[in-house]
């Protein structure tokens, strides 16, 4: 292939991704948009694979890593389930930081290339060094991340005494080495600089990921996946491969915004974020310092009684979170779904930004189930709907249903933007136990008169709910 066909290739490649990131900003145009990544992809690849840059001897090895990588993502797609797709996204991006050091220390001490000025040489060796710092925080940070979202490392921050001070103390050691690097006269005293550099980045992404909440998971995932286009960015300029760079900026520049919406879902800064988010380690039941504890008695409810109310209902509002996907519950309540829509029941869904381990966990499950698009709701298109809904039923969700972000001041989520579910005529909450939620924050909504609790596994107690309801 010829350089002039390459460079056309990938700029094809180039217009498929962004026509990709385009589709998949929409629920009913995601299935295109990730077409349209793959055959980009693929374009990518053969381009790569066959221009002039590659000889016929590297072939056969590009070849085999492509079989082995392959054969990794086609097992990984066959057998993780929805539940592991954020630790799956977090593992991904870890290999994205991973690359961006491997080459950039290929790179340093590739010798063959030769520069006509000393001034390209140093740009060469910038690229290289901030290539590799950002690689090894991500690399490390998703490593940490993909612990916490899989449960083996608790969500409860760890909060080091001075750790401002630390990340200052780091950001100044990495730009003495930083300048030692770039006026280095040989390859020893410049790769003693990369490696200080190195587990200096690895530490900072291990602290920066661990001084997270659990609460602020999904803006660490978005985070990472921003990280891990400019490595991928970085790695471009270090190959002097324009599709890398650009493909890069697309994914960090996505991801940043992603962030950012998610902060802001959260009403959260995301500085406040990274410098140590809220949390306790989901799963037990935590009161935040100061913050008024809920105060009141649960009403609990039958699976018959749940269905009684759904089949008198005229508007029904369903609020799925992270229980519904560890249960796997998806598919029945699109069955409940269906039922009550065939029965002349106004039934949607309302999706809050944060819901689930990940930006868009619940949507993905939605679609899983074939929920039909046009009543999946986002918060604010749904929330004035709540004093008008018959049934919320609200499916293993916790943090974004918590009224005490409105009413406690003194809340950690004081001022997060919820799903108004108590406003509805009945509140229906489902949960194993009355354990706060991944924040550790406890929720007053579980003890308002007009809500019920329906206490045992998501999917048992909706597949009694539907077999009530056929009854």
């Amino acid at each position: 292939m010829t350089s002039s066909l390459a460079t056309v290739s990938y700029i094809g490649a180039t217009i498929l991704f962004i026509l990709s990131l385009g589709g998949l900003a929409n629920p009913e145009t995601a299935r295109r948009g990730n077409l349209f990544g793959i055959v980009g992809m693929t374009i990518a690849v053969l381009a790569t694979i066959f221009g002039p840059r590659v000889t016929p001897a590297g072939i056969p090895w590009i070849i085999g890593a492509l079989l082995v990588g392959g054969s990794i993502g086609l097992f990984a797609a066959r057998k993780v389930q929805m539940t592991q797709m954020p630790e799956l996204v977090a593992l991904m991006h870890s290999l994205v930081g991973l690359a961006a050091c491997l080459v950039g220390f290929a790179s340093y001490v590739d010798t063959s290339t030769v520069f006509p000025t000393e001034a390209e040489k140093s740009i060469h060796e910038m690229e290289i060094y901030i290539g590799i710092l950002i690689g090894a925080v991500t690399f490390s940070g998703s490593i940490v991340a993909f612990g916490k979202l899989s449960g083996k490392i608790g969500g409860k921050p760890l909060l080091l005494p001075g750790r401002h001070w630390l990340n200052l103390a780091g950001l100044l050691i990495v730009i003495w080495f930083g300048r030692v690097f770039l006026n280095a006269h040989g390859i020893e005293v410049g790769m003693l600089s990369l490696l200080v550099m190195t587990v200096i980045a690895l530490l900072f992404g291990v602290h920066m990921v661990m001084a997270i909440g659990g609460a602020d998971m999904p803006v660490v995932v978005s985070m990472l996946n921003s990280y891990s286009g400019w490595a991928a960015a970085a790695t471009g300029f270090m190959l002097s491969n324009d599709l890398l760079i650009v493909v890069g900026a697309l994914v960090g520049s996505s991801g940043a915004i992603l962030s950012y919406i998610m902060c802001r879902a959260m009403n959260r800064n995301f500085i406040s974020v990274i410098a140590g988010g809220f949390g306790t380690g989901g799963g037990a039941p935590a009161a935040a310092s100061g913050a008024a504890q809920p105060a009141g008695e649960v009403a609990p409810i039958a699976a018959p009684e749940t269905a009684e109310l759904l089949r008198e209902a005229k508007n029904v509002i369903i609020v799925p979170g992270y229980g519904m996907a560890v249960a796997q519950a998806q598919h029945t309540v699109y069955e409940i779904t269906r039922y009550l829509r065939e029965k002349g029941v106004n039934v949607r869904f309302g999706i809050h930004p944060v819901a689930g381990r990940m930006p868009g966990h619940m949507n993905v499950l939605l679609a899983e189930a074939k929920v039909p698009y046009d009543i999946v709701m986002e918060m604010d298109e749904i929330n004035e709907d709540f004093p008008k809904t018959d049934v919320t039923m609200v499916i293993g969700a916790n943090d974004i249903v918590n009224p005490a972000a409105q009413d406690d001041p003194t809340s950690p989520i004081a001022g997060m933007p919820v799903l108004e579910v108590w406003k509805a005529k009945t509140s229906i909450v489902m949960k194993r136990s009355m354990a706060s939620g991944y924040a550790g924050v406890d929720n007053p909504l579980f003890y308002k008169e007009n809500n019920r609790m329906l206490f045992g596994d998501a999917k048992k107690m909706l597949d009694e709910v539907l077999a009530a309801l056929k009854t």
